[in-house]
């Protein structure tokens, strides 16, 4: 396992590398950032792994600053999981160049995370353009977990290179919640509640089928989760799965939803 820091590193290094795949991360490595290594190791010869929390896609200081943190072992885990290159780049690498023009989104595109989080996926599309300037994959791998992000990623990146988004499904443990870094930021007693709000939505999903008054349903669902979990919710929807148009049948669309328990901001679709 080779670890890059700089740039000129990276130029170096794939300078040979005919078919990379590329899973970007913000470090804190979990079961579903090993799933994509391994979708990445099977459908390209050489996986690269990015280590960066990039600043610009968190609207709240307090949030990027208690970011879980644990590079040790998560390149314990790289290791273990024989992943070719690392890249542990710093800001000023990253951001080494100005952008002629900024990151701006649609209209349409406003809603769910980003409505709620602004400036959220400006900072995620810029840094995912200039990790892909820098380390130009064959394909990038990203989990649906983060379903707007995916999307939104997707658009961008494979409109301007000739690289290929790939999405992988979400990875949850045995109760149904799925995984993510921030879960680090629960305990014992918030997990549980998580998991239990997550198998609600597996339910409410089953329900839906066969109704057709989703509106009326939705607002009910969001009253019993805040009632009984305690939790704040920014939204409970329903939207199609290939353009995130707002729907009110569950055939081809996925119910999505972010909450807080205590302050810990969770999202998660099903």
């Amino acid at each position: 396992m080779k670890i890059l820091t700089k740039n000129k590193d990276i130029n170096k290094a794939l300078k040979k590398v005919s078919s990379l795949g590329f899973v970007p991360t913000m470090g804190s490595l979990h079961k579903g950032h090993k799933y994509l290594i391994n979708q990445s190791k099977k459908k390209c010869n050489k996986t690269l792994v990015s280590i960066f929390i990039n600043p610009t896609q968190f609207n709240n200081k307090k949030d990027y600053l208690s970011y879980p943190k644990n590079l040790k072992e998560d390149l314990n885990i790289l290791k273990k999981l024989k992943v070719n290159y690392v890249y542990i780049p710093n800001k000023k690498d990253v951001y080494s160049f100005k952008r002629k023009k900024a990151v701006v989104l649609k209209k349409e595109n406003k809603i769910l995370c980003a409505k709620f989080r602004k400036g959220h996926f400006e900072g995620v599309i810029d840094v995912m353009d200039r990790l892909t300037n820098i380390i130009r994959p064959n394909k990038i791998f990203m989990g649906e977990k983060d379903y707007q992000q995916l999307l939104l990623v997707k658009k961008f990146i494979e409109k301007k290179y000739k690289t290929k988004v790939v999405s992988c499904k979400t990875v949850r443990n045995k109760n149904s919640l799925a995984l993510s870094s921030r879960n680090q930021l629960l305990n014992k007693k918030d997990l549980i509640k998580a998991s239990k709000i997550a198998m609600e939505l597996f339910q409410f999903k089953k329900f839906l089928k066969n109704n057709k008054k989703t509106k009326y349903l939705l607002q009910k669902k969001t009253t019993f989760l805040k009632k009984n979990f305690g939790i704040k919710i920014d939204y409970l929807e329903i939207r199609k799965k290939n353009n995130l148009k707002s729907s009110s049948i569950i055939k081809n669309s996925k119910i999505f939803i972010a909450y807080y328990i205590n302050k810990v901001r969770l999202i998660d679709n099903f």
